[in-house]
């Protein structure tokens, strides 16, 4: 069985991360997202808040598991039991880092393998960085983000530190 292992903040997840994990689910057996404490991003939403937008996001999604980490990819890699690393790759600008990212990791591990896949072009310039901006002003995300996490970000207790 091919697992694929899609890491990142998901600060919060946005349709383009979406659009990665039913893309990859269609091309592995499994998918699991990984959710990164990243406690030095400092993010909006605490580690559980992210877990469980996603688990509402992907609810239709029978092959995706969602779990946490704070500790080095490749090790995570190895506790999953995967070589498979999907990335998602928005514009150039995301290349150059990434690409450092997937040659670190490998560097780490020979046996990873780092998959990039563009979110389609209506997602394509989404990033969870500009939903948390519009957030916290108060603006109007709906056509950014899975609609099913939209009850969520629109509890005052789940967004009152913006």
């Amino acid at each position: 069985m091919k697992v694929a292992l899609y890491p990142g903040t998901f600060d919060p997840i946005t349709k383009g991360h979406l659009d990665i994990i039913e893309r990859a689910g269609k091309i592995f057996d499994g998918v699991i997202v990984a959710v990164a404490a990243s406690v030095s991003k400092k993010p909006m939403f605490s580690l559980q808040q992210r877990q469980d937008m996603i688990k509402l996001a992907t609810a239709h999604c029978n092959n995706v598991k969602i779990i946490s980490f704070d500790n080095l990819l490749v090790d995570l890699a190895k506790q999953v039991n995967t070589t498979i690393i999907i990335r998602g790759l928005r514009a150039v600008s995301d290349f150059e880092y990434e690409l450092q990212m997937g040659y670190a990791n490998a560097s780490l591990d020979p046996n990873i393998e780092t998959i990039y896949l563009m979110p389609n072009l209506q997602n394509a310039f989404i990033s969870s960085s500009v939903v948390r901006t519009i957030l916290t002003h108060h603006g109007n995300v709906s056509h950014l983000v899975p609609k099913e996490i939209l009850t969520f970000l629109n509890k005052d207790d789940n967004v009152s530190d913006i």
